[in-house]
This record gives structure tokens, C-alpha cells and sequence, in this order.
């Protein structure tokens, strides 16, 4: 069993990345710039932004951060995401979620440019996904990719399961893995909660790639024997065993599931890491306009 490092790669190609802003400012005598709207105090967001700017920090990047508070209405956001798409000193945007009920997140999405919309969740890039044209590819699925590139895994003609078929990571990484290039060339099922026979489903994968938000759902008898397993879950659950009282665990059990894997990811650092240095990625795609 070989475990994914996420940790490993992602500083791996923060290094490639700041040598490539180096470059970047050398030419055109500016940083490439990412802005990021926060509504709200909720933790595990403020968690999530904090690494993203300090991840900007380290490779070199301009980083603005806008809050606005929870109670803040649906047009005051809006308006804030338009002043951002036409400011020529930004190159990309992130509205980070979930977003209070009372605002549409799919109004937010399409609001922003698909141009700085380095999240790649505009349908604009969706689409384009899919059809094989540039575009910005999901964090998370974009992650994966590099993981499997970065440990040369073999996907031509391999089975690749997908259990969650959420907008964020499970469809796109299904479109993915069965695109005609590598990684990809896959035969590809997407699995969800209403899918029949689900174990005996998930058994068939070469590949199995998990993103349904249960933790330690995945369980040994339910993968077969030298499968690559890429755990994409995260929950925290309280814990009588660490300082803090809290655990991370993903939706793979992973002490029974591990040895059975040719690869497979741990939770915390297999996935999580990489999500953020492709939003990087993808903002330096932007700086550049390598995609619009």
C-alpha cells in the first residue's frame, strides 16, 4: 500500500508556483491577485480563508480579503461581486460557501465573471469543462488529478467509481476521469444514495473516489482487493482521544480500508491540501489569461 501524501505535493507545488509568480511579476511587474468575500463569522470558513491567504502569501501572491456581515442582503453581495469583476487589478474571485439561507449561491455563482471565476463553479466553465475546452477546473477535482499525475497512476481502461454526485466535486470529477486524455480514459460510475446494490457497486472499482460527506461510510468489504482509493470526506467528530476533543475522519475507515489499496489517501492530508493549491493554480491561469 502506497499513501497519497497531499501534503508532500501541495508544498511540492506551492515551490513550482513561486518560482512561476517570480517569473510572473519579473514580466509584467505586478502579482497576480485573488479576492476572496466572507459573510459571516462561520468557523470552518474563516478556517478555510485563513489558509488561502496565507497560501497567497507563500507563493507570492496579492491577496484581498472582504467581509460582509451574516445579515448582509443578497444585493449587497451582488454588488460587491460586480465591483470585483470590473476591477482590472483582480484576477480572481472566490465567494466562499456555504452562504447564509437567505442568499442564492447559484445567483452568486452566476454573477461572477466566469473569467475570474478561479473556483470553477460558473456554468460557463462547467460547461466548457465538459466539452473539453479550457477552462477552470474545481478546486477539489483539479487536486485529484494532480495527486494521480504526481504517483503515475494508471487510468487508461480502468473502472473509476464515484460515490457523491455533488456539483462541487462528484460530477466533475466523474466527467473527468472519462475524458480522452490522462488522467482519464475511464469507464465511470457515479454512485449515490439511491444507487441499488451500492457495496456490490463499489466492489467493481479500480478506482474508487469518495465524496459523499459520511464519515467512515467506506468499509473493507466494500472494496475490492488493490483498488487506489481517494478519500475526498472530512468531518469533524468529537473525540475523548486528542487535546482538542475533536477528530478529522473521512468517509473512508481507513485503518481497515488501507490495507487493501494499492494507493489511497489519508484524511487529514490527502486531498484537502491540494484543493488549495489548485485554486492557486488556477488564479495564476487567470494573472496570465491563459484560459479567456
Amino acid at each position: 500500500m502506497i499513501l497519497i501524501d497531499g501534503n508532500k505535493i501541495s508544498n511540492e507545488i506551492k515551490n513550482e508556483l513561486a518560482a512561476e509568480t517570480f517569473e510572473f511579476v519579473k514580466n509584467f511587474d505586478r502579482k497576480p491577485h485573488l479576492a476572496a468575500i466572507l459573510v459571516g463569522n462561520d468557523g470552518a470558513s474563516e478556517t478555510y480563508v485563513g489558509h488561502k491567504v496565507k497560501s497567497c502569501e507563500q507563493v507570492g501572491f496579492f491577496s484581498t480579503l472582504i467581509r460582509l456581515e451574516n445579515n448582509c442582503s443578497e444585493s449587497e453581495l451582488l454588488q460587491k461581486i460586480e465591483k470585483i469583476n470590473n476591477d482590472p487589478e483582480v484576477d480572481g474571485l472566490i465567494v466562499q460557501l456555504p452562504l447564509p439561507s437567505h442568499i442564492s449561491e447559484q445567483k452568486v455563482i452566476e454573477t461572477i465573471n466566469p473569467a475570474k471565476d478561479v473556483d470553477g463553479f460558473h456554468p460557463v466553465n462547467v460547461g466548457r469543462m465538459v466539452i473539453g475546452l479550457p477552462s477552470y477546473i474545481p478546486a477539489t477535482p483539479f487536486g485529484i488529478l494532480e495527486l494521480i499525475k504526481r504517483y503515475e497512476i494508471q487510468t487508461d481502461g480502468k473502472h473509476c467509481v464515484v460515490l457523491g454526485r455533488s456539483n462541487i466535486v462528484g460530477k466533475p470529477i466523474s466527467i473527468l476521469m472519462s475524458r480522452k486524455s490522462y488522467p482519464g480514459n475511464c469507464t465511470v460510475t457515479l454512485c449515490h444514495s439511491r444507487t441499488v446494490d451500492l457495496p456490490d457497486v463499489l466492489r467493481q472499482a479500480d478506482i474508487l473516489i469518495v465524496a459523499l460527506g459520511n464519515p467512515e461510510f467506506v468499509k473493507a468489504n466494500m472494496v475490492k482487493e488493490n483498488a487506489v482509493v481517494i478519500d475526498v470526506g472530512i468531518t469533524r467528530v468529537k473525540s475523548d482521544k486528542t487535546k482538542s476533543g475533536w477528530k478529522l475522519l473521512g468517509d473512508v475507515k481507513f485503518e481497515e480500508v488501507a490495507e487493501k489499496c494499492s494507493f489511497i489517501t489519508p484524511v487529514p492530508g490527502g486531498v484537502g491540501p491540494m484543493t488549495i493549491v489548485s485554486l492557486l493554480r488556477n488564479t495564476l491561469f487567470a494573472a496570465r489569461k491563459e484560459i479567456y
